[in-house]
């Protein structure tokens, strides 16, 4: 199971009712999870012998999506805070401190939309080689769910004939949140090709079907060997191609 799965996993738990369907229209705490770990890759420092990464994170949210976190927001920033450290150790970068995660509101971000803010801080006993603390990074990274939203979230009928995606050889059963495809080891499907982007491209249902999106990748995607832009329907046989690898989609 991914890092990803696992965390979903978890969080479901918290949350009363279907996991998907309790995020119809807010944000959804695997998506702040995806952009954390996002924020951790872009902003890497390198000292002597390490390369660092922030520890500390302040997750802006809309009045509507904070109140939908009330009540398991700590448990929440446990669950975030552990899966960043994870991901920070399979990507082999140092922390100074374990991931400290702030939930705030922002009236000015509508329903939807999220901010994040990444921060190295170096505590005062920290060793001579690390770097210095690195304030706010001057800015707050906002992302959107307005993507997601323009396809209807429905987790596959239960009678919906089993997705698979076939790379090199290998073959990933698709669960009821699709899949991440993309270089990274936190991707639910890691293709090993240094053409595709660490988050190249996500497959996920989408009402009685599935689609494939590109997640603002260097080189795109193609299906069939069309170029596609926004979601895609897929049909079984077609071809995903990413970078030099092609991603055959399989439903029986």
């Amino acid at each position: 199971m991914s890092m990803l799965r696992n965390l979903e996993s978890k969080i479901a738990g918290l949350v009363e009712g279907g996991f998907s369907r309790a995020f119809k229209s807010q944000v959804r705490p695997v998506e702040i999870a995806r952009k954390l770990a996002r924020e951790m890759d872009e902003h890497r420092v390198a000292s002597v012998s390490r390369t660092y990464v922030p520890n500390e994170y302040s997750v802006w949210l809309s009045p509507e999506d904070r109140r939908h976190f009330e009540g398991y927001e700590d448990e929440l920033r446990a669950e975030l805070g552990g899966y960043l450290l994870e991901h920070a150790r399979s990507e082999r970068v140092a922390l100074l401190t374990a991931p400290r995660i702030e939930f705030r509101t922002d009236e000015r971000l509508r329903l939807g939309e999220f901010g994040i803010q990444a921060r190295l801080v170096r505590p005062a006993e920290d060793p001579e080689e690390a770097p210095p603390s690195q304030g706010d990074h001057g800015h707050t990274m906002v992302y959107s769910t307005a993507d997601r939203l323009a396809e209807p979230l429905a987790e596959p009928h239960p009678r919906r004939q089993t997705a698979k995606l076939r790379v090199d050889g290998r073959t990933t059963v698709l669960g009821s949140a699709g899949a991440v495809l993309g270089r990274s080891r936190d991707c639910d499907l890691v293709v090993d090709d240094p053409n595709v982007s660490r988050h190249h491209a996500e497959v996920r249902p989408s009402g009685g079907s599935w689609t494939v999106r590109d997640l603002g990748s260097t080189n795109g995607i193609t299906v069939n060997d069309r170029r596609v832009q926004g979601p895609q329907s897929l049909h079984a046989g077609d071809v995903i191609e990413l970078g030099t690898s092609r991603v055959t989609f399989e439903l029986e």
